[in-house]
């Protein structure tokens, strides 16, 4: 991911049956996979869908914070 500094959380979805790609930071960005990788890979394209369809909508987005959730 170049330039997307965002945070992505990747899990394992049984219920799906692949891994799931969330950005939590932008509302409704995720992704998925049959490995880790194809879900890293999806949710990049989807990051900068999500990016570009809110600049031609004129909607906020967010800077990214970075890390929100500490183990």
């Amino acid at each position: 991911m170049n330039k997307i500094k965002y945070e992505v959380i990747i899990y394992w979805s049984d219920e799906d049956n692949a891994y799931i790609a969330e950005v939590p930071e932008l509302p409704g960005c995720a992704a998925d996979g049959q490995s880790y990788e194809e879900a890293m890979r999806n949710i990049e394209i989807i990051i900068l869908e999500w990016l570009e369809t809110a600049a031609e909508l004129g909607r906020h987005i967010p800077k990214p914070k970075g890390r929100l959730v500490y183990a």
